[in-house]
């Protein structure tokens, strides 16, 4: 586990059972370096009793606006100026809503609105509770509004449902919020990540490309910003908005890409090779638009695109090397061959059917040592978790 500097954390519980987990959550998040500040929802005390946070935070736990009140009477105020986050854990439907809102009906409402510091939610709910108009409606305005969403998680509930709402266990909540706080393990580190399709022209309107959101990639120099990286991103064509600290090249071909990457690589510590990028390419491209004629075929040579990324696991002294393997039959073969054949040290395979155009993924990471399951999570949770693994593996 990475630990962090003393940084002051209010943890929020509101009323779900998922509430059992925060405990643990806080003890993650106190044996990491952090002042945790637990501060209760009256839902949240019949899950779980203040006595057991304020044991295992080793300060009072705060349940009321009102009792909360001292002094000035400006508690609420001061408690969120003190804090570097936060985090909402478990963050059930109704207090997301209110959130939405801007609610500032109870202590843990009011501090929310009226915090300067970062704020993250980790959702818990059933799955049909998760999947409601209503319940997507509220998350969009809260990422819209710059709130950190943490999960959920997929797999069994409460209820004895399967399915999306599941709030992330404690220790993957832990590795976000250091992140978050800038207390990753990439510190002092150069990323380079390439992300996003590429575009093989036929002629000026039309060409060869792929169905790759850029999602994941984006999501991953985020995440290895948050971490302390000095990141540089190297984007084929998307709609995506470039991640806070991040340094962007926007590029169009494969070609294209090949030759930014390798100008920027000379001094990374880490590449990590997201995009799509398209095998082939026309051998040529016309000038103008290839007017369809009935009756007729239309034949394209296609030669082979440069790989990227074995051309910077081949380089004197290359950088740690992380490769992607979207497949959609035997990933566990075809990834590690492909590990193997690429010459380099971790590979992240996925279903393409179950991962493009979605907002979550189930990723398995590919070693020497063997492989390991990264359950399925939104892809920025992923990516958390990716950057987390590789900052171990750099540090260790």
């Amino acid at each position: 586990m990475v630990r962090s500097a003393v940084k002051k954390i209010i943890l929020g519980v509101t009323g779900g059972i998922a509430a059992y987990k925060a405990a643990e959550l806080c003890r993650l998040l106190v044996k990491g370096g952090s002042e945790v500040q637990v501060v209760m929802t009256e839902a949240a005390q019949h899950f779980v009793t203040p006595l057991t946070f304020q044991a295992l935070s080793g300060r009072p736990v705060l349940t009321s606006l009102w009792d909360a009140a001292s002094g000035s009477g400006m508690d609420h105020i001061q408690l969120s100026r003190e804090a570097a986050l936060i985090l909402v854990a478990p963050a059930s439907a109704d207090f997301l809503a209110r959130l939405a809102q801007g609610h500032a009906d109870d202590l843990l409402a009011t501090l929310c609105l009226a915090r300067t510091c970062r704020l993250a939610v980790a959702p818990a709910m059933n799955r049909e509770m998760w999947a409601q108009a209503a319940t997507q409606r509220n998350l969009a305005q809260l990422r819209a509004d710059g709130v950190d969403i943490l999960g959920p998680d997929a797999g069994e509930q409460a209820c004895g449902e399967v399915g999306l709402g599941r709030m992330l266990e404690p220790v993957d909540i832990q590795a976000a919020v250091s992140g978050l706080l800038g207390n990753g393990g990439l510190a002092g580190k150069r990323v380079l990540i390439s992300a996003g399709p590429t575009f093989e022209a036929i002629d000026p309107v039309r060409g060869i490309t792929n169905l790759s959101s850029g999602k994941m990639g984006y999501a991953i120099a985020r995440a290895a910003a948050e971490a302390g990286a000095q990141v540089q991103l190297v984007s084929g064509p998307t709609c995506l908005a470039t991640p806070a600290g991040v340094e962007r090249e926007d590029v169009r071909s494969a070609a294209d890409m090949h030759a930014a990457v390798m100008r920027a690589v000379p001094g990374c510590d880490v590449f990590i090779a997201v995009a799509a990028v398209a095998d082939y390419r026309p051998l040529s491209s016309a000038q103008h638009k290839l007017k369809k004629k009935d009756g007729t075929s239309l034949h394209l040579e296609l030669v082979a695109n440069p790989d990227i990324l074995a051309a910077v696991a081949a380089l004197p002294g290359a950088p740690f090397c992380v490769g992607f393997a979207a497949e959609t039959e035997a990933l566990a073969e075809h990834a590690e061959s492909k590990r193997r054949r690429k010459a380099i040290p971790l590979l992240v395979g996925n279903l393409a059917q179950d991962t493009l155009g979605a907002e979550d993924a189930e990723l398995t990471l590919f070693e020497e040592a063997g492989t390991q399951t990264l359950p399925r999570a939104d892809k920025l949770t992923q990516a958390r978790r990716l950057i987390v693994h590789l900052a171990n593996r750099l540090n260790n």
